[in-house]
Parts: structure tokens; C-alpha cells; sequence
């Protein structure tokens, strides 16, 4: 039987397992009956993958816009078809920077910057994914993009790899970022570990491993509440009244001194808990999103 159970689940996820598997398992030990992520891991990397259960689900897509923080590992003086260990190698390089040239060349990687995603990449082209099109044998050809890389820092460096950290927003391929800074270092390089550190307001210290998942007799009790995943919008409280009224659709009025009067993006609460996704205009909430009392 499936059970009406929200909140997050942030999971570590494993190494060598897809996204849509690890979803699948942890609905499973729940039994609940609706769930989600906020952002596909690639089956080779490990690290936080939020899991959203029943109304928490409304919130993925606050949690997926969110900043991502990854360590990363690349390997230099190979460049692989897929970017990562999984790939063929497609290119050489006998040339290893030092650590002095590696630091030279993060500043021109931070900040806004034009990537091309890997071919082996979820993108859809002309209705079908880049990496189906690219199993096949096909060329794929995809157009650079915008992207923005709050912070990348070397960690460690040796003559054969090094290791990096880095937080970005929405739509950065670590996998790419490996591939043309090995390139603009005069070599080739591929990442060959990857761990997510943060998505949005979670970060390792929330993680939960499916061991640990398996092992739990009491799992609800691993489950962090629907306003974890709202942590970085501004939240506005509101009176029972208003959060029934809110509940129905209709807007509310915000009274008070310290009431905002315009927001791009907020959630509504009353007595701790979420009441509605939504925006403040003209000193009204609108709500876009409503939560089950």
C-alpha cells in the first residue's frame, strides 16, 4: 500500500547507480506514493541527491535553481568522448601543468563564462536526448551556453591529477569545465571522481546513505520537513486566516510594518508550516503553489 508521507531525503547518493534508480528505491522503502529529485547525478558521480516525497514535491524545482557545490577529481593527459572515466579515450597529451600554471588559469574559469556541454549530456536536440544521439554513432554538436561559477579552487595537485572544488549555479557541466581547462592548460583531461557537496540549501551534513536508509526502523524519522527545501527564499508568516484563505488560491493582503510590498519568489507559512509558494506584489500574496494542510 502506498502512504501519503512528505518531506526530503537527501540522499548520498551511491557511486554506479542513476538518479532514476535511486528515486525509485527510496519511494519504495517509504511507500510513498509521489516523489522526485532536484537534479540528476551522473551514475558515476556520488553526493547529495535530494528526494522530495509527497508535497514536498512542489518545492523541487526552488531546490534544483539552487547553488551546487562539487569535488572533483581530473585525470590530465587524456580527454575521453564522455568527459568522465565512462568514455573512450579520444585524445593525448604528454604535457602536465604545475600547480603554479593550474591556479593561473581558475580566474578565467569563475564567473560568467560560455560552456559547450559534453555530447553524453541529458540536452534534447531536435526531441531526443544528446547522449541517445550520441550512443548511436551520431555527431553531436551543441551550442555554447552561458553559465555562472561562483567559486573554483584547487585543492590538491599532483603531476597526474588534481583535485578541485567548485560551486556554480544552474546548468554547469563539471564534466566540461575538466574538458576545457585541461585544454586551455596545453592538455588533455577527464574527470574520473565527482562528488555533489551542496544543492541548494543542503549540503553533506543532511546527507543520508542508503545504508544507512535500509538499516532505519523508524525511516520517516530521517526525513527533513517540506520547509528545508525553502530555505533560501524569504519565507512570509501569516495569521490562520489568511493561510486558509491563501489555501483556497486567493490572494492575501500583508499588513504590518515590516510587510513586503514586492517579492519575485517567497513562501507563505502559519504556525511553522508551508502554506504556499508564491510572490508579493503590491503588498499581496499570490500564491502559485498550494500546500496540503
Amino acid at each position: 500500500m502506498k502512504r501519503d508521507v512528505s518531506g526530503w531525503l537527501v540522499l548520498d547518493k551511491p557511486y554506479d547507480m542513476t538518479s532514476t534508480q535511486a528515486v525509485g528505491k527510496v519511494r519504495w522503502l517509504f511507500g510513498a506514493k509521489k516523489a522526485g529529485h532536484a537534479g540528476t547525478l551522473d551514475p558515476l558521480a556520488t553526493g547529495l541527491l535530494p528526494i522530495a516525497l509527497g508535497e514536498a514535491t512542489k518545492t523541487v524545482p526552488v531546490v534544483q535553481d539552487g547553488r551546487k557545490v562539487y569535488r572533483f577529481t581530473i585525470r590530465w593527459g587524456e580527454e575521453t568522448t564522455t568527459d568522465d572515466a565512462e568514455g573512450e579515450v579520444c585524445a593525448r597529451s604528454d604535457h602536465r601543468p604545475d600547480a603554479a600554471a593550474v591556479a593561473a588559469q581558475l580566474p578565467a574559469f569563475t564567473g560568467e563564462i560560455l560552456q559547450t556541454p559534453p555530447a553524453f549530456s541529458a540536452i534534447k536536440v531536435d526531441g531526443e536526448r544528446a547522449y541517445d544521439l550520441a550512443r548511436a554513432g551520431e555527431t553531436v554538436v551543441l551550442a555554447p551556453r552561458p553559465v555562472h561559477i561562483d567559486r573554483l579552487m584547487l585543492l590538491q595537485h599532483g603531476t597526474a591529477e588534481s583535485r578541485f572544488e567548485m560551486a556554480c549555479e544552474k546548468g554547469t557541466y563539471v564534466r566540461a569545465l575538466a574538458r576545457d581547462l585541461a585544454r586551455a592548460l596545453g592538455t588533455r583531461g577527464h574527470v574520473v571522481a565527482l562528488h555533489r557537496a551542496g544543492v541548494g540549501p543542503f549540503d553533506d551534513s543532511d546527507a543520508v546513505s542508503l545504508a544507512e536508509l535500509e538499516a532505519s526502523l523508524e525511516r520517516d524519522r530521517l526525513l527533513l520537513p517540506i520547509a528545508a527545501g525553502l530555505g533560501e527564499l524569504p519565507e512570509v508568516r501569516l495569521s490562520p486566516a489568511q493561510a486558509t484563505t491563501l489555501r483556497f488560491g486567493n490572494p492575501v493582503l500583508l499588513v504590518g510594518a515590516a510587510a513586503p510590498l514586492a517579492l519575485e519568489a517567497a513562501w507563505a507559512s502559519s504556525g511553522g508550516l508551508p502554506v504556499a509558494l508564491g510572490r508579493v506584489e503590491r503588498g499581496q500574496f499570490v500564491p502559485s503553489r498550494v500546500f496540503a494542510a
